[in-house]
């Protein structure tokens, strides 16, 4: 039976996580843009490899080749060849890129699928309306089968707005997101320069409101001693 939890990369966050990444399931970090969501993922998935394991890494806004370098260091090179990358278009060829991971799930047996970010094509198809919500579920419904059939985490990135009556920003996707995730990650800058806070929003067994602050740096992030 496989563990029922996966290194997120650094202790601080595997704490907040209670003890990692889970298996079988969504786990969803939204925040504003540069808040460090992408390089917690990019963190995760270079701690997989490192343990000579697959992933597959779905990027709808453009991979950093430069960040992956920086976190990977010298393994670059070893370490991008069990990566299998995936940059969609559009929000319908995220769709299609989608149902094609199951390939390198099979064959690859990657132990990490990364998805970053959920939202921002589908950002896109606002103007459709209730259909583009429909599609957007139908999509992360597709994810969370591979986290249960494959026995895998799944981390995906999501973009947020502001609701302006409440002066606070919340995830896009709606329900369909929040139900589907069975963690729930807020990642936000904070009044210090160059800080950003992880803070847990919604966890079946962890506090609610638990959270770490930590710095952005060149290999990775670096957690905050209070």
């Amino acid at each position: 039976m496989k563990t029922d939890k996966r290194t997120s990369g650094n202790a601080a966050f595997d704490q907040l996580l209670g003890g990692g990444l889970e298996v079988r399931t969504i786990t969803q970090l939204y925040g504003e843009p540069a808040s460090g969501k992408s390089t917690l993922c990019i963190l995760a998935a270079v701690s997989c490899l490192r343990a000579g394991h697959a992933v597959a890494y779905i990027d709808s806004e453009g991979f950093s080749i430069e960040r992956f370098r920086q976190i990977a260091g010298d393994d670059t090179e070893k370490l991008a060849d069990k990566l299998f990358l995936f940059e969609p278009i559009d929000f319908e060829h995220q769709g299609q890129v989608i149902a094609e991971v199951e390939k390198v799930l099979k064959t690859q047996k990657p132990q990490l699928l990364v998805m970053d970010s959920a939202t921002a094509l589908y950002r896109t198809d606002l103007d459709k309306g209730r259909d583009a919500i429909q599609v957007l579920t139908r999509q992360m419904i597709h994810l969370l089968g591979y986290a249960k059939r494959y026995e895998i985490p799944v981390i995906i990135t999501n973009q947020v707005y502001m609701d302006t009556g409440k002066n606070t920003w919340y995830g896009l996707g709606g329900f369909a997101l929040e139900h589907l995730s069975k963690v729930i990650v807020r990642v936000e800058k904070t009044g210090t320069t160059g800080c950003r806070r992880a803070r847990l929003v919604k966890h079946r067994s962890q506090p609610e409101g638990a959270s770490f602050e930590f710095e952005i740096v060149k290999e990775g992030i670096t957690a905050k001693i209070r």
